[in-house]
């Protein structure tokens, strides 16, 4: 029981922490006087991120449907809220820049990937899973539709961090590179979370 306690405790913090850069970036200005070019590393990363952010809301939604468990509904609720926000943001940011949403160049392109991150079967960008195992998600149960989202939700969070460390680097846009570092402080944090939770269960992330 008291191993529970610290976990739903850490859960809390990490919780709270996403839900405060959320709100820390959107009581912000907005962005500044730089309005980037369709082809720049801020329009990259906010169109890229919000397919990313996205499938992260789908699975969440799913894995809530499929389990009982609060701890893991808690997670996959404030996921879903945090990250809709957040792409709500970025698609908004691509509106007030009068830059289109979808661009021809493959995803990844802004940080040199273009040739080498899409995946097979809908698995468009680093982390994010495919078809068939949004698929698979969807008609398990319980535990076992547990760990499964844990470890989709790991793997979806590292490919995250990768790509906001990418607009730390590359982004001129002093916002969106708050949002972006902000992004990677919390799904770090929930990284470390979730090995916490697999563990409980018996199992661990698959790599």
């Amino acid at each position: 029981m008291r191993q529970l306690g610290l976990v739903a405790g850490a859960a809390a913090t990490a919780l709270v922490a996403a839900g405060a850069i959320t709100f820390a970036v959107a009581g912000d200005d907005g962005p500044s006087d730089v309005v980037p070019s369709a082809d720049s590393a801020d329009a990259g990363f906010a169109r890229d991120m919000a397919v990313h952010h996205q499938q992260a809301v789908e699975m969440s939604y799913i894995v809530r449907d499929r389990t009982d468990d609060e701890e893991v509904r808690r997670l996959a609720y404030d996921i879903a809220q945090t990250q809709a926000n957040q792409r709500g943001m970025l698609l908004g940011w691509l509106d007030l820049w009068e830059l289109p949403k979808v661009s021809a160049d493959p995803p990844m392109t802004w940080m040199g990937m273009g040739d080498t991150a899409s995946g097979k079967d809908g698995a468009l960008m680093p982390g994010m899973a495919t078809n068939a195992e949004m698929e698979r998600l969807g008609t398990l149960g319980g535990k076992r539709a547990e760990i499964f989202y844990l470890q989709l939700m790991t793997d979806h969070h590292k490919g995250g961090v990768h790509m906001a460390e990418g607009c730390v680097r590359a982004c001129e846009v002093g916002v969106e590179k708050r949002l972006a570092r902000g992004m990677a402080e919390a799904q770090e944090s929930e990284i470390a979370l979730m090995a916490g939770m697999l563990k409980e269960r018996g199992a661990a992330a698959r790599r």
